[in-house]
């Protein structure tokens, strides 16, 4: 296991944005994503880091770059950072595995979520209304049920916060009607592709968010992809719908804090060497099923 990695600088270049997990630096004609050992939950960044989590997230998103640039292209440039710049070879060993350089590009203001399953929010909408974000689904439908189709559910980007669902009208007011129609066809055709792959690795994609940019004008995949912190991965063998799913997210973590006692209110509480541990195994375990050759 390596040292966790929770803070980055690097004072040749400046920091752009310092996330929840990333810290994006300024390259001058790209962008330096660097995803670091945090790990957040119910909008707080937890105090005890998961390590080799930021690699897990990297690797993934590089995985899924490349496995869905036919669908749309991506701000993937490189991931060997220290050959593009030669003033970030000192860091090499903080960046191995966890940093990427990527295209600058102008960030659409919205969440992209797609949902093949009921599950988090959408069931607890479901169960009071027979809706998930406003759209009607069939009667009785279970917890973890899967949908007739995958559906679109964009949300706002809050800074800070909760991002808060909105309709396709509200997307459309903020995007555009032809670049809220080529989000949402983009988004299903990702996920659909993504869902049947990781279907043959004994992974169930139950939802996952994307986020897009315009790079040149040109519609552009940006952020993370398909990863733990973004998705919801459920262990195939183990799939039984009307309850919670065992997960390889950091579903186990929302879990823990659920029973710990915590108010969800700042600061979050430490979390237990068994809870990081069998984390940092999700994490691992869902890299190594989804990207092993075959």
């Amino acid at each position: 296991m390596s040292d966790a990695v929770t803070t980055l600088s690097i004072p040749a270049f400046p920091t752009l944005k310092s996330g929840k997990v990333r810290e994006v630096f300024d390259l001058g004609a790209a962008l330096l994503f660097v995803a670091t050992d945090r790990i957040s939950a119910f909008d707080s960044i937890l105090p005890t880091p998961i390590p080799d989590k930021g690699r897990v997230l990297t690797q993934m998103s590089l995985f899924w770059f490349d496995f869905l640039r036919e669908v749309v292209p991506n701000h993937f440039i490189t991931a060997d950072v220290a050959a593009y710049h030669p003033a970030l070879a000192p860091y090499a060993a903080q960046l191995a595995g966890r940093a990427m350089v990527v295209k600058k590009a102008g960030v659409l203001p919205v969440e992209c979520v797609v949902r093949g399953y009921l599950a988090g929010s959408g069931w607890s909408e479901y169960q009071r209304q027979g809706t998930v974000c406003g759209e009607r689904l069939p009667a009785g439908l279970r917890e973890a049920s899967a949908l007739p189709a995958p559906i679109f559910t964009p949300s706002t980007k809050a800074v800070s916060g909760h991002d808060e669902n909105i309709s396709f009208a509200q997307m459309a007011a903020l995007v555009g009607d032809a670049t809220a129609g080529r989000l949402r066809d983009c988004s299903i055709q990702l996920y659909i592709r993504a869902q049947a792959h990781a279907r043959t690795r004994g992974i169930i994609i139950a939802d996952t968010k994307f986020e897009f940019g315009l790079v040149d004008g040109t519609l552009t995949l940006v952020d993370e992809v398909l990863t733990p912190d973004s998705s919801r991965f459920w262990p195939a063998d183990q799939y039984a719908p009307g309850q919670a799913q065992p997960s390889y997210d950091k579903q186990f973590v929302r879990d823990y804090l659920l029973t710990s006692g915590w108010d969800k209110e700042p600061p979050a509480p430490p979390l237990p060497a068994a809870v990081v541990a069998k984390t940092r195994a999700n994490y691992l375990q869902a890299l190594a099923l989804l990207t092993a050759a075959r």
